[in-house]
């Protein structure tokens, strides 16, 4: 085919969608540079929009489908940019933001659009732990689509979308039972954030993005402007409420609230180095779900070189004969593999009880603090009295066993925490030679 039309006219023949809206939203004012323009079948108009712009300064790649050309369908063409979207942003060591909404692949490409999908797929893999990346759901995202968007660090889902692998189907009574939802994937743990709409996930994302380095070889500093904390600790403050105690006013962003609902991961600047806290201290025992938010929260957290503050009270992990079956000891194995190979700076602060093997997944920190009330012990009271008789559980036996570095009152809490991040932030740690850990269950 030969072009005969002017640049003015290929230009006009490309319309202001609303993908090109919704990345105009998202990016900061007049800073966005589409690539790949004119990259389409016979100069047809593609079901993808990509390019780069900058997020309050920060330089980053960003995708979006566009539903308006053939449902957002992807073909060899919208896989093509997608790709090299991925490639300039491994280059330029910048994150990578898609925002989905398609109805998936192009069927009338048969076989092909299956390759398609597996090298953009590919390409995303390639870029994980090297760059942050976030995708945003706001519409239908299924099948290979949702595979990519979960290879995301951060999935975003809006309350209305729908994310699946394959067509939910309805149960015995006729109704849907929330498969697909995005309700369902934040308690699956697809989804780390659901926002209200649009715009809110827009907010969240670009909030991220200042808190995250822009690659792997960026320090962890978070770009948002706020004042520190007043470093009021109290004995009392659990989950959320003793993170936001920590972090840098305003800025603690929880992360899989709706998986494992005893545990909390989320993200919060201390003095402006963000930082992944982990609390086990909703007075409940952990599951297989807390184990796996956890476990991949720390990696991500790792990949990035994220100071880990990890909160622990607990009494182990929950024990039945259905967890047993459910495979219990291989997701609470690959949560103490994940702690023991993290390289990143890491501090325990035991606030209540750190019993058995739960203390154990933890342990490899460089420094554990330990409140001076704590119980530390290898079984709980009740245990203790019919087996063992007199135990020493109080946290002077554990400092003496080694177990605990520190011994303090919980109003100094901040201050050690904070300085220990300081001292350990040049961290250097030589690992053995190796093709990677075989954790990943």
């Amino acid at each position: 085919m030969a072009f005969t039309k002017t640049l003015a006219e290929m230009e006009q023949s490309v319309p202001d969608s609303g993908a090109r809206k919704r990345i105009a939203a998202f990016l900061d004012e007049n800073s966005f540079v589409e690539a790949d323009k004119f990259l389409s079948a016979e100069g047809e108009q593609s079901s993808v929009v990509v390019g780069s712009g900058t997020v309050e300064g920060i330089s980053v790649f960003v995708f979006a489908q566009d539903t308006e050309v053939r449902g957002g369908a992807v073909d060899k063409y919208a896989a093509m940019k997608l790709k090299r979207t991925y490639e300039h942003a491994a280059k330029a060591g910048a994150p990578v933001v898609g925002f989905y909404d398609s109805k998936g692949g192009d069927i009338a490409e048969g076989a092909g659009v299956l390759a398609d999908y597996a090298e953009i797929i590919a390409s995303s893999a390639k870029l994980s732990g090297v760059v942050p990346q976030i995708a945003v759901i706001t519409g239908v995202c299924a099948g290979c689509a949702a595979m990519l968007a979960a290879t995301a660090d951060i999935v975003i889902a809006t309350e209305k979308s729908e994310l699946f692998l394959t067509a939910p189907f309805n149960n015995a009574d006729g109704k849907l039972a929330g498969a697909g939802t995005a309700e369902n994937a934040a308690k699956s743990g697809v989804c780390q954030i659901v926002a209200k709409d649009g715009d809110d996930a827009v907010k969240k994302a670009k909030m991220l993005l200042a808190m995250l380095p822009a690659n792997n070889l960026s320090a962890p500093y978070c770009l948002i402007d706020a004042e520190p904390s007043d470093g009021v600790i109290s004995a009392g403050l659990k989950g959320m409420e003793l993170v936001k105690a920590f972090a840098d006013k305003g800025l603690a962003v929880e992360l899989g609230e709706k998986f494992g609902s005893a545990a909390v991961t989320a993200l919060a600047p201390i003095n402006a180095t963000t930082t992944a806290f982990v609390t086990t201290d909703k007075a409940e025992k952990l599951t297989a779900d807390d184990c796996a938010k956890i476990a991949r929260f720390v990696e991500f957290a790792d990949a990035f070189s994220l100071p880990v503050v990890t909160v622990i009270n607990t009494e182990g992990f929950a024990g039945s004969s259905a967890a047993e079956l459910a495979g219990s000891i291989r997701t609470c194995a690959r949560l103490a593999q994940v702690y023991a190979n993290a390289t990143t700076v890491k501090i325990n602060l035991i606030t209540g009880k750190a019993v058995g093997a739960a203390a154990v997944s933890f342990a490899g920190a460089d420094v554990t603090i330990a409140y001076e009330n704590a119980f530390i012990s290898p079984m709980n009271e009740q245990a203790i009295a019919t087996f063992a008789g007199d135990v020493d559980t109080s946290v002077f036996a554990a400092a003496s066993a080694g177990f605990a570095d520190a011994v303090i009152s919980a109003e100094n809490a901040y201050t050690e925490v904070f300085n220990n991040i300081l001292i350990y932030q040049n961290k250097r740690v030589q690992r053995l030679p190796r093709k990677h850990a075989n954790f990943s269950l």
